[in-house]
């Protein structure tokens, strides 16, 4: 394992935070930003109204630029989400958890908690040099992040479908050329 499981998933969870907005709008309404917190079993009080869906849109593109910052520039922008955040790490176990990093209240706002567990798990990412897990999918018709955890640094697709599509284009154009 690369990262501690919580890392992982929050690496996970914001990439797919920021999908949501990439393309058709994933998170339209309340009830789709509820099925988004239960889908990452986020914890902690919520508001469940606009401007807490507006709070968790305007997240998105600040965690986005995570991937595209050069190490200080994300070191930096980490340090501004733990800091506008008065992120306070503990350790605490709840549910089928272990012990694991927590740095906000659970009665923080969702997008704080958000922010700060993403900027925690950047931190590790910067701290080992792991940036260049941060990535793009590959496929010509889809600008969606993800996160690449495999051993030897070899996903380039943000999904099986992308991947699927691209490879099946690929021996199609081959099997044209061929004929």
């Amino acid at each position: 394992m690369l990262f501690a499981h919580d890392t992982e998933v929050a690496l996970a969870a914001a990439a797919d935070l920021i999908n949501t907005g990439r393309g058709q709008e994933a998170l339209p309404d309340e009830a789709a930003l509820d099925r988004f917190v239960a889908s990452w079993g986020w914890t902690g009080t919520r508001t469940r109204d606009r401007a807490e869906l507006a709070a968790v849109r305007r997240l998105r593109p600040r965690l986005a630029q995570l991937w595209e910052l050069p190490e200080d520039g994300a070191a930096g922008l980490v340090n501004t989400l733990l800091r506008e955040s008065k992120a306070l790490p503990q350790l605490v176990k709840h549910d089928s958890w272990d012990y694991h990093l927590h740095a906000t209240p659970p009665d923080a706002p969702l997008a704080d908690r958000m922010a700060v567990e993403a900027a925690m798990a950047f931190a590790d990412v910067i701290r080992t040099g792991q940036l260049g897990r941060l990535r793009r999918c590959a496929a010509d018709d889809c600008d969606h992040l993800h996160v690449d955890l495999s051993k030897n640094r070899s996903r380039r697709f943000c999904c099986t479908a992308c991947a699927n599509r691209t490879n099946v284009a690929a021996y199609r154009s081959r099997q044209a050329a061929r004929r």
